[in-house]
């Protein structure tokens, strides 16, 4: 029998204004790992580039697609409004605040949330994540630091953390939330709820806020969408079958090499499900993962004219 639940948070994709500062950014400063340079394959002139663990383990990468020309997004309800990313324990968050101190980096001190210590920080786009402590964290295991990175392992950034959606319409999309997806609230306030995902935790979680002020605009600084993990391809045809039977409208099953891919919008968030693999391991060796632009094998005849209209940019480490 086909297990269809979700596991916890797949990846997070944002919109960049620049692929070569937020390589920097995300190497340099966050600790990321780039695991794939590659183009977005519905815009093959663009780049998507995979930020994660030390390996690209499902449920720690963060991507992001750069749209030559595209606006500034502007921050409001409807949207996918912050993203965090899990540390290991305290003492990694106080690294962090002295490391964004040292470059720079606009954030918000050291907060508790929901009884877990928070780092809120931005990107000089606008982006806006969080670093989530595990300290006396259950749940969703987390993935591997990078071992070659600037950060020290026992103080990098492993993983994804909990997911923050602002919405006007919070009851309905709280129910869609429960009711399709199967999520559990842990803890409600007012106007505000955290619900698991899988085996919940800081890697399966999602923060739900209630906001009927402007609404949000996406563009670049904005995050794009939130992918959920599956297990395998028999999960993500039972969750397209479970779409058509509720009729909910979906993209059907999309091949993106590195794994599978369903999408579905609910109201205005961008919901994409997706395998644990194959994974980033397969087409460049583990020593310089996203060093050179990788290709998906269909798009492989088209490398002359993909790389004659994206902007290179050098992303080589190792020596």
């Amino acid at each position: 029998m086909t297990n269809e639940n979700l596991k916890g948070i797949h990846h997070v994709t944002a919109m960049t204004d620049n692929a070569m500062r937020n390589y920097k950014f995300m190497t340099e400063v966050v600790g990321m790992r780039l695991v794939k340079k590659t183009v977005n394959q519905d815009d093959i002139q663009t780049y998507h580039t995979f930020f994660a663990d030390d390996e690209g383990s499902p449920g720690t990468d963060m991507t992001f697609f750069d749209f030559p020309n595209n606006p500034k997004g502007s921050r409001g309800t409807n949207s996918i409004s912050r993203t965090g990313l899990r540390v290991p324990d305290d003492a990694a968050l106080e690294y962090y605040l002295n490391r964004f101190e040292e470059n720079g980096v606009t954030h918000s001190g050291i907060q508790e949330l929901f009884g877990k210590k928070i780092l809120p920080f931005e990107e000089s786009d606008g982006q806006r994540y969080q670093l989530f402590s595990d300290e006396n964290n259950d749940g969703v295991a987390p993935g591997k630091p990078w071992k070659n990175g600037p950060v020290p392992e026992d103080k990098a950034v492993y993983g994804l953390g909990p997911i923050e959606i602002t919405v006007s319409y919070y009851d309905d999309f709280k129910k869609v939330l429960q009711e399709v997806y199967g999520m559990k609230p842990v803890l409600e306030e007012e106007n505000v709820t955290l619900l698991d995902v899988g085996e919940g935790g800081n890697g399966g979680q999602v923060i739900l806020r209630k906001d009927e002020g402007t609404e949000g605009r996406q563009g670049y600084g904005e995050v794009h969408h939130v992918s959920f993990r599956v297990e395998d391809h028999a999960a993500l045809a039972a969750w397209e079958d479970k779409y058509r039977k509720m009729g909910i409208g979906n993209s059907g099953l999309i091949d993106r090499f590195y794994f599978e891919a369903l999408y579905a919008r609910v109201g205005h968030i961008l919901i994409e499900l997706s395998t644990d693999g194959p994974g980033f391991m397969g087409d460049e060796p583990y020593e310089t993962l996203g060093e050179s632009l990788a290709l998906p094998p269909f798009l492989e005849p088209k490398r002359a004219q993909i790389e004659a209209a994206i902007r290179p940019f050098d992303t080589t480490r190792s020596k």
